[in-house]
């Protein structure tokens, strides 16, 4: 009776550690964020104070994951890859950095942080994806409509489409291709919003 209860806790003790081994081979996935880029100064500091709402985006925009896409409809995920936060958090993020760094608003912020707000800058995450195949290419668009925080009225809304080529192979020339053609779709939004309120 003794061993087969010293059996049983031996062989209840080896399951344990190889199931603590199996979580311990889980690779770690190399993690990425984009970069805010320098937006150009257009008309000097004003006093306009502008909100950058979270983007919306449909699930599979709407996560850590990386989208690649091997053909149109097909969505599939980078493997070994993630972004640091979802991406629409990091979008939010840099958006904001890029709208104070243009020098061209009085305050930039983002919901909660108390500022009295003229405008909102809300964004619709369409794509951001690398259409992998012949031709590699980071493909950003983004829906962004200017809302007036006094009345509610929709200022303005315009569609910004940027692309970049991968250059290279690997994880990092896919992330690098998306912020490249994120950083292009932020520096034009920032003009645009600029030329508009």
């Amino acid at each position: 009776m003794r061993s087969s209860a010293l059996l049983s806790s031996a062989v209840a003790l080896s399951v344990i550690l190889s199931g603590c081994a199996f979580l311990g081979a889980s690779k770690v996935l190399d993690t990425y964020e984009l970069t805010a880029p320098e937006a150009a100064k257009n008309r000097g500091r004003s006093r306009r104070q502008v909100l950058i709402a979270e983007p919306s985006a449909l699930k599979a925009l709407d996560g850590e994951n990386i989208v690649i896409k091997p053909s149109p409809g097909v969505i599939q995920f980078l493997k070994g890859a993630q972004w640091a936060d979802r991406l629409p958090k990091i979008v939010q993020a840099r958006l904001a950095e890029t709208f104070e760094r243009s020098g061209n608003f009085g305050g930039v912020g983002k919901p909660g942080e108390g500022l009295a707000i003229d405008y909102q800058i809300i964004a619709e995450i369409r794509a951001f994806e690398v259409r992998v195949g012949a031709g590699e290419q980071a493909d950003v668009e983004l829906f962004i409509r200017i809302l007036n925080d006094r009345n509610g009225v929709v200022r303005a809304s315009k569609t910004f489409n940027a692309t970049a080529p991968v250059l290279g192979v690997g994880n990092d020339a896919y992330v690098q291709a998306l912020d490249s053609a994120f950083g292009q779709a932020a520096v034009e939004i920032v003009a645009w919003a600029d030329s508009i309120i």
